[in-house]
């Protein structure tokens, strides 16, 4: 961590926050980017002008909720959790290419709502630099909403991001990407309730094993396992047991991918 580039950064955003905004609603997710969000909304602006809202959807993991709300709760910021019903929305069940986008618009349709008991507040998202080069339907929901970017606009990249995190101490800083798990479906694939809670509860069990950052990629009655590359080995020890495990909640065939963890990797059916 270069801290003199930190601490650059740092005066990068309190000013973009000056310029910007008065008092905010952060879309909140638990991940490194939106924590960081929160936790400056909160420093600079002060609690009564930060409101952090997360959506407890089917697509988000309970830990992932949970550690939001220890999150909030170590920070001191106002956390809000309401119900999204993306799932019910035939254009995103279908799960077509922008799927991202029918959930995005209806988070951000959620805090439009939620903003209108706070007059002159402000929607800001997580978004960061880095993210402007990749596939992300839920870009255009955040334009079409309005909806501010703090770290993008102060060019922070993934690794800005948790430099600062970490440099504040906070405790998410090194937590790994954790994107919704409606991610491990194919486009094309129906999202199911039933879908999502194999797939998180067979991640749990592989985290339990040691392994933290994974996938399960459902493919009907096929689970495809990526951890990252190094770990693939150590994987294939513990197959009989995951395997084991696997079918006891649905599936009927297990593989593990050989290639490893690369996130967005279903992205590559688009092209």
């Amino acid at each position: 961590m270069n801290k003199i580039k930190v601490e650059e950064k740092y005066r990068d955003v309190e000013k973009w926050f000056g310029d910007h905004c008065s008092s905010v609603i952060v879309a909140f997710s638990g991940g490194v980017d939106s924590c960081l969000v929160a936790f400056l909304a909160r420093k600079i602006l002060g609690k009564e002008n930060a409101l952090a809202v997360i959506a407890d959807s089917p697509s988000l993991k309970r830990k992932d909720l949970e550690i939001a709300r220890q999150f909030c709760k170590e920070n001191d910021i106002t956390l809000e959790v309401i119900q999204t019903h993306e799932i019910d929305n035939p254009n995103y069940a279908s799960n077509p290419i922008d799927r991202c986008y029918f959930c995005k618009y209806t988070l951000y349709d959620e805090l439009k709502l939620i903003s209108e008991k706070y007059p002159g507040a402000q929607i800001l998202n997580g978004q960061n630099f880095d993210d402007l080069g990749d596939y992300r339907p839920g870009i255009k929901a955040a334009q079409e909403f309005r909806v501010l970017k703090p770290l993008a606009d102060c060019k922070f990249s993934k690794q800005d991001i948790r430099d600062m995190a970490h440099y504040f101490d906070l405790t998410t800083w090194d937590k790994p990407a954790s994107p919704c798990l409606s991610s491990r479906i194919p486009y094309g694939q129906e999202v199911t309730i039933e879908k999502l809670r194999q797939i998180e509860d067979a991640e749990d069990m592989l985290n339990s094993l040691g392994f933290e950052e994974v996938r399960v990629r459902h493919y009907g009655n096929k689970a495809k396992i990526e951890v990252p590359a190094h770990q693939v080995e150590r994987l294939k020890k513990h197959q009989k047991i995951i395997a084991g495990y696997l079918q006891d909640i649905g599936f009927e065939k297990i593989e593990i991918d050989e290639e490893g963890l690369v996130s967005g990797k279903l992205n590559r059916a688009i092209a």
